[in-house]
């Protein structure tokens, strides 16, 4: 049983990772396609005068909305998708949170996914996900930035300092203040792993998320090919999913919690490549 598991969860991960990079590259091919398909489209031709005479009469707000959907500028579409990312994270959150409080169902799917993963907890499942959890605790995650800090100082790419800190003491901070102000219950556990607090939103899933997912983002930055930006972005996604799903198979945490925590880590993650196209606008300009 619990080889067939470890068997089966590598063998999802490869197809998983085959799907998504075909799915990726024709999306890629789709998006660069798309601006000489717009922009020589009937419709577009015959805008012509409509959007000259609107750019006349609404100087600051044309040249406003054509900022912010500039595909090649670090502060247009990528900073505008950025930024509607974190909102829209951000109003799923607050459902979630919503849900939580007033109990809509969730409980009752929450303690039947922890009962069907509960046959997971049997060695050596239980010493792999206690490994895999270790990897999102706040001790090592701290160890990761600043390990990711001295290596950004030495390459001199020193504009990616404040963004990572911001996005981890952020993640951190949010997670701590949510979990005070909720406090939901953990669930009830069967392996003695130590918690010191209560369990909406997940640290673990949420950090993870926040700081896994800005080194990928920082490393990838420096990678020549598009499939060698893939591989980075969906190994980091696979170990970020892998430490949410051991919170949840030892037992210290509900579906729901995880979710919340990759939502707050999310938003973090967004904020922090905000911040760092930005500067690295303000770097390239100056």
């Amino acid at each position: 049983m619990p080889y067939v598991v470890v068997i089966g969860v590598i063998a999802l991960i490869v197809i998983l990772h085959e799907i998504s990079l075909r799915v990726v590259m024709r999306l890629l091919t789709f998006a660069r396609n798309l601006p000489p398909r717009v922009t020589h489209s009937r419709t577009w031709v015959r805008s012509a005068a409509f959007r000259l005479r609107l750019a006349a009469q609404y100087p600051m707000l044309c040249g406003f909305v054509a900022d912010r959907v500039r595909l090649r500028s670090a502060t247009g579409l990528p900073l505008t998708l950025m930024i509607l990312g974190a909102l829209y994270l951000a109003a799923l959150f607050s459902g979630l949170t919503e849900d939580i409080l007033e109990a809509n169902g969730i409980i009752h799917i929450d303690k039947l996914v922890n009962a069907e993963l509960s046959h997971w907890q049997v060695e050596p499942l239980i010493s792999i996900f206690l490994w895999l959890t270790a990897l999102g605790s706040s001790a090592t995650l701290v160890s990761a930035v600043v390990i990711a800090t001295g290596f950004l100082w030495s390459q001199r790419r020193i504009y990616m300092i404040v963004p990572v800190w911001v996005t981890f003491c952020g993640a951190l901070a949010t997670t701590s203040v949510g979990k005070l102000l909720i406090g939901r219950q953990r669930p009830e556990m069967t392996i003695d792993v130590t918690v010191a607090s209560s369990s909406f939103p997940s640290g673990h899933a949420t950090s993870a998320m926040a700081v896994y997912g800005f080194l990928a983002y920082t490393i990838a930055g420096v990678l020549p090919s598009v499939r060698e930006r893939f591989e980075v972005a969906y190994w980091a996604a696979v170990l970020i999913l892998l430490v949410g799903l051991s919170r949840i198979v030892l037992g210290v945490h509900f579906l729901t919690d995880v979710i919340g925590g990759f939502m707050v880590g999310g938003i973090w993650l967004l904020v922090g490549f905000s911040i760092a196209e930005w500067n690295q606008r303000d770097r390239n300009s100056a």
